[in-house]
């Protein structure tokens, strides 16, 4: 059994799947982008993918960032099955400005044997400006999931980087609600000099803990962790102006707090249903935006 020394909540999850064994061809994905500045825009110099995972080009939506380069990370399977495998690497070279998203919220399916994983690998140089915003994750009954990401950050850069996790399929059926085994989710972010800024790991394993206790999940279903590195001057101002909400009866309650050796800031969210948890993601994203672009936010898509 070869399991990671820092994933040992995947010992119990080893067997491999009868149809297809695990990283196979189909479910072994890979995507490579890389940003580089070109006058006022910048542009995706880099593009190497290997199904499922596709992206086409960039795209320049966002009129308040007219040079910033939009790109949707596309599955061609639209989910996760078990035995995938999934290595995704970014890099921004010096004053490139980037948005990343996905097509739709990750669906992770239901599961018999092995896992999902997803590893993440994003360098920003100096300067470079990043806001990944991916949809999010939507965990099956039975599901298994673990994703990495490892960011190696300039420190005059920025990243602004988040995750939604949903309770399941709530309105599909009731064993949905916290039915899944396992989601893990580790981010490690260093200097380019390789020191070590932070890490942060979180394990959701429903079927062994009590995600409804108290200071834990309550009776909210949707987890947003946002993670905001960027120079301390940024991080300080707003450090001020981001308000916590922790009143029990609102439909979320939210608190920021600061990234350790001077990192930047996390904010995390949680709410009953995802567009309130969306909401304040958003709002934070505006005022991140703004003060370290001086940007606003686009408007938001017709079908959000």
């Amino acid at each position: 059994m070869n399991v990671l020394p820092d994933a040992r909540e995947l010992a119990r999850y080893q067997s491999e799947p009868r149809q297809m064994p695990s990283g196979a061809v189909g479910k072994n994905g890979f995507l490579r982008l890389g940003f580089e500045r070109r006058e006022e825009r910048t542009v995706l110099t880099t593009m190497e993918r290997r199904v499922p995972l596709l992206v086409q080009q960039a795209l320049y939506w966002d009129q308040a960032m007219p040079g910033l380069a939009c790109v949707p990370l596309i599955t061609t399977n639209g989910c996760f099955l078990q035995g995938d495998r999934h290595t995704i690497e970014v890099e921004l070279a010096a004053g490139a400005q980037a948005h990343l998203t996905t097509q739709a919220a990750a669906k992770i399916h239901s599961m018999d044997a092995n896992y999902a994983a997803q590893t993440q690998q994003i360098v920003l140089a100096d300067d470079a400006y990043l806001e990944c915003l991916p949809e999010p994750f939507i965990p099956h009954a039975h599901s298994r999931f673990i994703t990495r990401t490892r960011i190696s950050i300039a420190a005059s850069a920025t990243l602004l980087y988040a995750e939604t996790l949903l309770s399941g399929r709530k309105y599909h059926r009731p064993d949905d609600v916290f039915g899944y085994d396992l989601f893990s989710s580790t981010i490690r972010a260093e200097r380019p000099s390789g020191e070590e800024l932070f890490i942060e790991k979180y394990v959701v394993e429903p079927g062994q803990r009590d995600v409804r206790a108290l200071a834990v999940m309550g009776d909210y279903d949707v987890f947003g962790n946002v993670l905001l590195l960027t120079p301390k001057p940024h991080a300080d101002r707003l450090f001020e102006q981001v308000p916590s909400v922790l009143e029990p009866g609102d439909s979320f309650v939210a608190g920021i707090g600061r990234l350790p050796n001077d990192a930047g800031l996390v904010y995390k969210v949680l709410g009953r249903e995802s567009g309130p948890v969306r909401a304040a993601i958003r709002a934070f994203w505006g005022l991140a935006r703004r003060e370290i672009t001086g940007a606003s936010l686009p408007d938001e898509f017709l079908w959000r």
